[in-house]
This record gives C-alpha cells, structure tokens and sequence, in this order.
C-alpha cells in the first residue's frame, strides 16, 4: 500500500489530496509515507547502485566514454539542475533563483552510461553551479586529490605527456587540472572550436541523464508541494531509483534531451593555470591523427 502510494506520488507528481483520494489516506499521513520511504529507498539502495568509484571503476567509467564519446581520460560529466519547490518557510530569498522561482540544486556527477555516480540535492537555488560544487562533498574530494583517480595515463596513439583524469562541464564550473570546461566562444581558433565540440559531445551525457530521470519520475516536471526535508528526500530516491532500473532495464534514447528542470544560469569563474595547460593538451590531441574525429570539422 505505503509503495503504491510513494510510486504513484514520483511516478506521476499527484497532490497528495489526490493520493488521499486513490489511497483512502489522509494528506498528512501521505506526506510521512513520502518521506520514511524515500528515506528508506535510499538507505536500502545507495551503497549498491550509487557507492563511491575506485581506481578500477574510473578506469572502467573513462574506458566507456572513450568508446561511446571519443574523449579519453574522462572520469565523468558534471551539472546542475534547479528543483522547483513551493517556497520553504522562513526561507527568505535563499532558494529563490534568478528565473524568478523557488528551487534547490541537484549537482550530479554522471558516467558515460547515464548513471549518477555522485549527488548532492538540497543547496540554496540562488547558488551559482560553481559554489554548490566547491561547498559538495565531492568537490572537496576532487580538490584535495582523495577521489583515488587512476594515475595519470598518455592520451591513445600517443606515448607522452602523461594527462591526468578530468571531468566535463558547462562554462558556469572553474577550469581545473581535472575539470574541463569549455573555451569562451568570443574569437575562437579552429581547433579551440573542435575542443567546445568535443567536451560537449561528452558532458551531454548529464544532460541526457537528467532528462532520463525527469521523464521516468514525472514529479519533477511541476513544483514539489512537500516540505524541503521531504522533497530532498524524493529526489535522492528517484536518483537512486534511476540508477537501479538503469542498471536492469538498459535505455533507449527517446525524449532524454526534453525536460523542465532548468540549468544553473553560469557565473563567472577564472580557472588556473594547470587546468589551462591540460585543456591546451587536450585541443591538441583532438586536431592530431590520433585524436581527430573524421566528421569534427563538419560538426562545428
């Protein structure tokens, strides 16, 4: 009963009046189901389908984006999503964004088979994408070294230099030595062109993931009528969900690109040196024989 209920509610994004109604339950005992069994899919689910990668996993998650994206050393794409929700109480403007709504962010990191590998759900929607990923828990671990990355490895067809593993994303993230964004698109050379081409080639898979999630758990298409502890706990297990039919149902790809959940407006962040020179490898690589794609200069 409690699982029909809670399916129902991600499934379709039902008011709880209308599960009061298809379930004989009152709306507050609708919204405690919500709650403890979304607590409870994700206490039972997230070690298994949504546990922390080691060496060999990264080595295996950049293996599957070499083959089905063409960029190597790729360990994941990364991105945020606003969630609407009706305004929390006594929240003042914190979690109103700039497209004039209520929201708190889901900050993924995604494989190149679109399952989230990382979240974090629940930061204020007036947070730019590159301070809800500095203050997650993964962004901290990328910035002290402790994401246990394979060692850094020569790119394919070529013997040096060593580059380490990064992770793609839009022009709203800090380029880094292992984040990759894509250059500003004011006076760009070709080749300069052919990298923006070919990163996003790769981080569309977040995208393509978010609209995967949003398509199958219908409640993220319209603003979550539950309390903030709720809604955050709604979205974790759909997120835990999503990766759990991913891994037994497999995907195809239709609508997976047309979703509400609206991106993260991108702030202006200055990028180091050191991520400067692995992007400059990187679009190096991608106009040499061993690099190019035959069809990247049409795409661009």
């Amino acid at each position: 009963h409690n699982f029909f209920s809670i399916f129902r509610y991600l499934g379709t994004g039902q008011s709880l009046a209308s599960l009061h109604f298809s379930f004989l339950i009152g709306k507050s005992t609708a919204s405690v189901i919500i709650r403890e069994t979304c607590v409870a899919i994700w206490n039972a689910l997230h070690a298994a389908v949504m546990g922390q990668p080691q060496k060999e996993q990264w080595q295996e998650i950049a293996d599957v984006f070499q083959q089905t994206c063409q960029f190597p050393n790729c360990a994941g794409a990364i991105d945020g999503k606003h969630i609407r929700i009706k305004k929390p109480v006594r929240s003042g403007s914190q979690f109103y964004n700039y497209k004039k709504y209520f929201s708190f962010v889901l900050f993924a990191m995604c494989d190149a088979n679109y399952s989230f590998r990382y979240i974090d759900v629940g930061s204020y929607g007036s947070r730019s994408d590159s301070a809800v990923f500095a203050h997650s828990e993964f962004g901290k671990l990328l910035h002290d070294k402790a994401l246990d990355l394979p060692e850094h490895t020569a790119l394919p067809g070529t013997t040096s230099p060593a580059m380490p593993f990064v992770f793609v994303a839009d022009e709203a993230f800090a380029l880094g030595e292992n984040l990759m964004r894509p250059y500003s698109s004011r006076g760009l050379s070709l080749a300069r062109r052919v990298f923006n081409y070919r990163l996003t080639r790769a981080r569309r898979v977040v995208e393509c993931a978010f609209g995967i999630l949003a398509n199958k758990w219908r409640f993220l298409h319209t603003p979550i009528h539950l309390k903030l502890e709720t809604a955050i706990s709604a979205v974790k297990a759909a997120c835990v969900l999503h990766n759990f039919v991913r891994a037994r149902d497999g995907f195809n790809f239709e609508d997976s690109l047309t979703h509400s959940l609206h991106s993260h407006r991108p702030s202006v962040v200055r990028g180091h040196r050191q991520g400067a020179a692995v992007r400059e490898q990187f679009t190096a690589y991608f106009m040499s024989p061993h690099g190019a794609l035959p069809w990247q200069l049409d795409a661009i």
